[in-house]
């Protein structure tokens, strides 16, 4: 039995391992999807390919990380040796989508495994019908790039250069796919270094045991935070308004059931698999509903496979959470998984009330477009997600301008987009009157402009929230649904679908307006000095101030009036004393 405090002592050098990890994958890498949105994962396993630690970054790869090592280590015909390193994409088996390759490395000690790396980054272009690889009208995952099943990338150290000719063949950038390829290699090697490192120290069956026993932790706490909760079934639904090749809402279902300190996730009822890019396979369902667990128990426990034993998740085969091939799947991995969250915060909005925000934006707003740039006669890829409000909380006000839930990466910096790419800034700002009213209001959106300085280019959107809004809880109102236009050269407006992919032409102006995240309680409720505050900072307009929270602003003297405010307060509510909203 291996001592607590050294248990923790490398429970802490393994996390920070995972951290390290990304920093030399970030560093490393070519492009600016990598390196600067920061768009990878980096996780450690133990001898049993099960999680032992993961650093925090981006919830839906590190979800499905687990059923990516299980099922690509599952598919090998021949075991990996040392300086071996498994390379795969296809979506049934690594758990996400095509654009997200899996690298998998075994960590050997004296001829015997004792532990896998394992990292996952999302390449801006892997080749199908559309530069980015996320068309939004794609019908089978063969539009949507190369498929490749786990291969021995690197044997015995060195990169298979037939395997790479493979890839490099069917990418439109293949110096800087071959460049983020190096970048997450080195991640491994770093890896293998500091593993073998707490090996040498402790030694490889002190180093085993205590994985385990970090493991056992986790679920010892886990299964306490469940038994907590009410017993009983809760169920919630909600819908992505299209399917990329129709305007029809899909819709998911959940059922959570309670009972002694185990949960049950079940999604019976939810819509069957659809002729469109929303697919979501199953490791990006899982992914959603680990992450919801954590953010509804405690955040100090640590995430590995052990978090997930008290947890028994059905998902109907062939239903649009778990689809067979060859459906489509790119954007089940960036918008379905956003309304995954979305309706398992619902259901456990029944549960732990108070530990639930209104929705936040509920996507990724993926943009992904390309071309020839004449200027040097190269190819070019540039893809992006772009933030939006998160939703209000108990106690406090959504997060303005945000990455939310399913993703956790960073904002690009124009002047990087603009350096290396045939594009010209125009607008970045926050979307006034975007985040929902409410007692603590939901986060504002933005709004966000670009001009094409190439002839030409194709745009790809993925993206939901145009129609149905982030709603509010508790009494707080919708967030603003998100917009998509393009104003061409003669000023001409066309409105655009949150999925699709058209054509744009120099000169022409690409424009995005991010939803907002929902409010949480009623609007009069809010203490008009942070109304104020709100408008003085350009998030709330004066019309709302009085429309949506009751508040009269002297934005000449730059105050609250209060005795106006008093009575307009009164003329909105039915009784002064209960608090009560006129429809």
């Amino acid at each position: 039995m291996v001592d607590l405090v050294t248990v923790e002592v490398i429970h802490g050098a393994l996390t920070y391992t995972t951290e390290e990890m990304g920093i030399v994958l970030r560093n490393s890498a070519y492009s600016p999807n990598i390196k600067e949105r920061m768009d990878f994962s980096c996780t450690i396993f133990d001898q049993k390919a099960r999680l032992a630690a993961q650093a925090e970054h981006i919830p839906v790869h590190l979800g499905s990380m687990g059923l990516a090592v299980k099922r690509g280590l599952e598919k090998l015909d021949e075991p990996l040796e040392n300086g071996d390193m498994l390379l795969f994409n296809d979506p049934y088996i690594s758990g996400t989508h095509l654009p997200d390759i899996t690298l998998i490395t075994p960590v050997f000690y004296k001829d015997e495994i004792i532990a896998y790396l394992a990292n996952k980054a999302h390449h801006s272009d892997i080749g199908g019908k559309t530069p980015g690889s996320m068309a939004g009208d794609a019908t089978e995952i063969y539009q949507e790039g190369l498929i490749i099943p786990p291969v021995k990338f690197v044997k015995k150290g060195k990169i298979d250069k037939e395997i790479a000719g493979i890839l490099m063949s069917n990418v439109r950038t293949p110096k800087i796919r071959m460049g983020d390829l190096r970048a997450q290699i080195a991640a491994n090697k770093l890896g293998q270094k500091r593993i073998l490192q707490l090996a040498e120290r402790y030694g490889s069956t002190v180093l085993c045991e205590a994985m385990e026993e970090i493991m056992s932790y986790s679920e010892r706490r886990m299964r306490n935070e469940i038994k907590k909760m009410p017993e009983g079934s809760y169920s919630a639904e909600d819908f992505l308004e299209s399917t990329g090749t129709t305007e029809k809402p899909v819709k998911i279902k959940v059922t959570i059931t309670l009972k002694d300190e185990n949960l049950k996730i079940d999604y019976n009822g939810t819509d069957p698999q659809v002729e469109g890019p929303v697919n979501a396979v199953l490791g990006v369902t899982l992914s959603g509903v680990y992450y919801v667990l954590k953010c509804v128990t405690d955040p100090s426990i640590p995430m590995n496979d052990g978090c997930y034993r008290p947890v028994d998740v059905y998902v109907p085969e062939g239903t649009l959470l778990n689809p067979s091939p060859p459906a489509a799947v790119a954007g089940g991995n960036v918008e379905t998984s956003q309304r995954n969250v979305d309706v398992l915060l619902k259901a456990f909005a029944q549960i732990v009330p108070e530990r639930v925000c209104a929705a936040c934006q509920g996507t990724m707003n993926n943009i992904a477009v390309g071309g020839i740039d004449k200027r040097n006669g190269q190819q070019w890829t540039f893809y992006e997600t772009i933030a939006g409000g998160y939703g209000g909380r108990k106690g406090m006000d959504g997060v303005d301008a945000i990455h939310s839930h399913m993703t956790n990466t960073m904002n690009t910096p124009i002047e990087a987009i603009e350096t290396i790419y045939p594009i010209r800034f125009l607008k970045y700002e926050l979307r006034m009157d975007s985040g929902g009213a409410g007692k603590w209001r939901g986060g504002v959106g933005l709004e966000r402009s670009w001009m094409l300085l190439a002839d030409s280019a194709t745009l790809s959107i993925m993206a939901e929230r145009t129609k149905f809004a982030p709603w509010g809880l508790y009494g707080g109102k919708e967030g603003a649904k998100g917009e998509f236009y393009i104003v061409r050269a003669d000023g001409t407006h066309v409105k655009l679908k949150s999925k699709c992919t058209v054509k744009m032409k120099k000169d022409d102006v690409f424009v995005v307006k991010t939803p907002g995240g929902g409010g949480y309680g009623v609007p009069i409720e809010r203490d008009p000095s942070l109304v104020l505050e709100d408008v003085l900072n350009g998030l709330v307009s004066l019309e709302s101030a009085k429309n949506e929270y009751g508040v009269v602003i002297d934005l000449a003297e730059a105050k609250v009036d209060r005795e106006s405010t008093k009575r307009l307060r009164c003329k909105m509510k039915t009784n002064c004393n209960t608090g009560e909203v006129n429809g």
